[in-house]
């Protein structure tokens, strides 16, 4: 009953169940009658509240901000604020939990490449200099052909830098149909998430280690 929602349910209950009044009731339960009558004024948010759930159930991974870019692709005008709350009212929050395996980003099914460029798979490998310094190296194969397209070398290697080798691979190739990759954080930021939508190319995340 700590919610105005809790106490409007326990008002009506005395009301219907017991006979009381509604000021007896009000005064039994400890609220003002103004918040028993009160009507909302907000829009009613049903098919935003569905959208939300069915991206965050195929997308374990992302946040609310996550959700928010989608949803303005889709066509949804919601203030980041009001997306926030409705996030948090549907307990749609990423759970954080120390020593288990990370969540799978979607369940989409994986495509079987059949011809080039069906489906690309990128993925990090790292090493260091005789100095220690560590570098990493992005790398990106065709599923079908087997051929490697890229392999990008630095200190450090960003999603945006990401996204950027693939414009260029894009340039000199074509897009693939489908993109795979584990679910680190290079992969599932929010400019490989931009570059993906605005693209429209499908990215499959594997858990990482899996071929």
């Amino acid at each position: 009953m700590v919610t105005p929602a809790g106490k409007r349910k326990a008002v009506a209950h005395l009301v219907d169940a017991h006979g009381m009044s509604e000021r007896r009731a009000c005064k039994a339960i400890g609220c003002c009658r103004m918040t028993i009558r009160y009507q909302t004024s907000r829009a009613d948010d049903a098919a935003l509240r569905q959208r939300m759930r069915a991206i965050a159930q195929g997308r374990r991974r992302f946040g609310y901000r996550r959700l928010h870019v989608l949803l303005k692709r889709e066509g949804y005008r919601i203030n980041h604020k009001k997306l926030f709350r409705l996030y948090r009212e549907e307990r749609l929050a990423v759970r954080r939990r120390g020593g288990r395996k990370r969540a799978i980003g979607t369940r989409a099914p994986m495509t079987v490449p059949m011809a080039p460029n069906d489906r690309w798979s990128l993925d990090f490998v790292s090493d260091q200099l005789t100095d220690g310094r560590r570098f990493r190296i992005l790398t990106v194969v065709d599923d079908c052909t087997r051929e490697c397209l890229a392999l990008v070398a630095d200190t450090s290697l960003s999603g945006a830098r990401v996204a950027r080798e693939l414009d260029r691979l894009v340039m000199e190739r074509s897009k693939p149909k489908m993109v795979v990759s584990d679910n680190g954080s290079e992969f599932t930021s929010n400019a490989i998430l931009t570059w993906a939508d605005q693209s429209r190319v499908a990215w499959h995340y594997i858990a990482p280690g899996k071929p």
